[in-house]
């Protein structure tokens, strides 16, 4: 069982909605883990997919994204600049912006990512779903 998670944003979704994309398994894990990640870009997305009306929150992106944080004891991740140039450093597998700062914070944390983006599993971080 993974000590370290980090969440990708559609995890975030699934997790604060309780949703049975996130297998028991995955969510004993992070009942167990010491720390559970997201990172701010997350916000970010949740925010586009609100202006693009993909996405309705009962409240504003930032209030949600905060709330859910504090509600679930998640860590926010640093958007650091170690992480920002290890994104530039990563391979193209994956050509998403936020995907790719979720995939370098994981890699510095040394964390598991929670996704169901296949696309992850082909870079050097475990991924569950």
């Amino acid at each position: 069982m993974p000590d370290t998670m980090i969440l990708d944003t559609c995890a975030l979704l699934w997790l604060v909605s309780d949703s049975n994309r996130l297998s028991d398994s995955v969510r004993r894990d992070l009942d167990a883990a010491q720390f559970v990640y997201v990172s701010p870009i997350s916000a970010w997305e949740i925010g586009i997919l609100v202006k693009k009306d993909r996405l309705v929150l009962p409240k504003s992106p930032k209030d949600w994204f905060e709330a859910a944080v504090d509600a679930h004891d998640l860590v926010l991740a640093h958007l650091s600049v170690a992480v920002l140039t290890r994104a530039n450093d990563l391979p193209w597998h994956h050509r998403d912006p936020a995907d790719r700062f979720i995939i370098a914070s994981a890699n510095l944390l040394g964390a598991t990512v929670v996704t169901a983006d296949e696309r992850f599993r082909a870079y050097d971080v475990p991924v569950v779903c």
